[in-house]
């Protein structure tokens, strides 16, 4: 079940905004311990909400490492998004009207100020494992960086300390997607979504890649030729799934604040911050992942004082973490033991 926690005070964000009221949809699985230390945090990626268990199959379950029997898991959605959490759908209370693209840009550090916030309601003050794959590692390590001592393990899937020019670039190619379509700007929820649709399926390239598009969208051995090529219909259908449940606005939002990740940013830089990240950390890679590859997934764990790396093996691309979950229970059901 979704729950809500809504801060007495205005939330100041990093780049001069303010959000004069704040609501944060998070949900828990599992019980909270007595002594509060059973508590594993789980960040969430580009357009996924915080109910885990319906966007990471084969995770929040008996004998998977997000086992509610024996942890108290929680998932907050993020500052921007379109699952409950204060986005551009948002009403703003002083008109009683969505933002839409007027809503204040956002950086992964008021994301992660966002979380501290809803831990600090909850009472926990120490968090036995935090979690983050693809833009919920850049959450994770913002947190981590901002409040090394909360946390005693970090777990951080296909991610980086830093945004590099290359997600970077892919970010802006979205964007000039959503931003072509003419009804950008609109204030209404379905603005731009001929762009929004295109932008996700630039995306989808770049999360499963030739080998992941290879191997699943073959087009059947004697297709007629005047049949529309699997691989065509495929990217047309992410795009209209992707536009029945999220907005334009929300994507524009989230893709900025991507742009922001810098966890060295006011902390002596990259290699300062990551120093003091001294908790035992897993870093894993996914083998064909061509956003976060395996080269710079061995390079941040090298650059964090107790860290491993562990490779996934996957065809499917950075979506490796969301399909490879046998892999993944194997691998972070080992690290709960240690």
């Amino acid at each position: 079940m979704i729950h809500y926690h809504h801060p007495k005070e205005p939330f100041r964000l990093e780049l001069g905004g303010v959000l004069p009221e704040l609501s944060i949809a998070y949900h828990t699985y599992g019980t909270l311990n007595a002594a509060r230390d059973n508590a594993v945090w789980v960040c969430h990626a580009l357009t996924a909400n915080s109910d885990v268990a319906d966007w990471w199959p084969h995770t929040v379950e008996a004998g998977c490492f997000l086992d509610p029997a024996h942890h108290f898991v929680i998932c907050a959605n993020i500052l921007g998004s379109h699952y409950g959490t204060t986005g551009p759908l948002t009403p703003d209370p002083r008109t009683g009207q969505p933002l839409y693209a007027d809503f204040p840009r956002l950086t992964i550090r008021d994301m992660a100020r966002a979380h501290a916030l809803l831990a600090d309601a909850l009472g926990i003050r120490k968090i036995h494992t935090l979690v983050g794959s693809s833009v919920g590692g850049f959450q994770a390590l913002e947190w981590a960086a901002a409040d090394p001592a909360r946390f005693e393990h970090l777990i951080l899937i296909a991610t980086d300390a830093k945004a590099s020019p290359w997600t970077i670039a892919i970010d802006e190619t979205q964007r000039m997607a959503i931003k072509t379509d003419a009804t950008y700007g609109e204030p209404r929820a379905d603005a731009a979504a001929a762009g929004l649709a295109t932008a996700r399926a630039i995306g989808m390239l770049t999360y499963r890649g030739s080998d992941g598009y290879n191997r699943t969208q073959q087009d059947p051995p004697g297709q007629p030729i005047t049949v529309p090529h699997r691989a065509c219909t495929y990217q047309t259908h992410q795009g209209e799934k992707l536009c029945r449940r999220y907005n334009a606005y929300s994507y524009v939002t989230i893709l900025d604040a991507f742009d922001t990740h810098d966890i060295g940013r006011d902390r002596g830089g990259t290699d300062a911050a990551l120093a003091t990240l001294t908790m035992p950390a897993v870093v894993i890679g996914i083998t064909s992942d061509i956003i976060f590859t395996p080269r710079e997934m061995v390079a941040l764990a090298s650059r964090l004082p107790n860290a491993r790396y562990i490779e996934i093996d996957s065809a499917m691309g950075h979506d490796g973490f969301l399909v490879e979950h046998d892999q993944l229970n194997q691998i972070l059901n080992d690290c709960f033991k240690d």
